[in-house]
């Protein structure tokens, strides 16, 4: 099954970085950051929870942790970056219902993506620092 005759060269698929970045674009791929992140997180979080049932000292050790000013600053930003993907994976839902598809309304909320999971956030932080 040999063929001698010279093979045509093969078409070669642009990098990443070649496209010229769009906002529909750029929210798919933080929209994976923060399902990277997140996943991350969820170890974060199963620890916290095995040092709350283990001992008073480690369940001390995470409330001095993220009770500090650094904590606070990652919590603040992990808790963006669940609702950033919580927005994300609803506005791939809408499409899936065949809305919003045109590419202006994808730019539009695009833009709109991090502007509401921000939003959110500060309105979730502003509730549960005023009801502790």
């Amino acid at each position: 099954m040999s063929n001698n005759a010279p093979m045509r060269p093969r078409p070669l698929s642009p990098h990443l970085l070649i496209y010229k970045p769009i906002p529909s674009m750029v929210m798919s791929i933080v929209h994976r950051i923060t399902g990277m992140v997140l996943y991350g997180g969820m170890g974060v979080v199963a620890l916290w929870l095995l040092a709350m049932a283990s001992s008073e000292d480690s369940a001390d050790l995470f409330s001095e942790l993220f009770g500090s000013i650094i904590g606070l600053v990652v919590l603040f930003l992990f808790s963006w970056v669940l609702f950033h993907h919580m927005l994300g994976g609803i506005r791939h839902l809408i499409w899936d219902f065949g809305y919003m598809l045109s590419r202006e309304q994808s730019r539009k909320t695009s833009a709109a993506l991090p502007v509401a999971s921000l939003a959110v956030t500060v309105i979730c932080w502003l509730i549960a620092w005023l009801l502790v």
